[in-house]
């Protein structure tokens, strides 16, 4: 996983929910974010185990997130609202 990946989460309290990968810290944890309920300066640490890959890559925001420029949470929710609950 990399950042501006999109994942699906499989389980936990936001399970059933789309999130885009904005950090990886380590082999086994990644931070993610949808800009809606998780924002950007609040993303959850969560195992890579829970998560399932949808194959699918942010382009714009993985650009600007390895860049270090500043993503905001309206530009990660708007590229988001296309998966929705039904997509999987």
């Amino acid at each position: 996983m990399r950042p501006g990946d999109v994942v699906f989460s499989k389980s936990g309290r936001d399970g059933g929910r789309y999130f885009a990968v904005v950090a990886v810290e380590n082999e086994r944890f990644v931070r993610i974010a949808d800009g809606d309920v998780r924002r950007l300066r609040n993303a959850k640490l969560k195992n890579v185990k829970h998560l399932k890959e949808t194959g699918d890559r942010l382009e714009r925001i993985a650009e600007k997130l390895e860049a270090g420029a500043q993503v905001f949470d309206t530009e990660l929710y708007s590229a988001l609202k296309l998966y929705g609950k039904n997509r999987i």
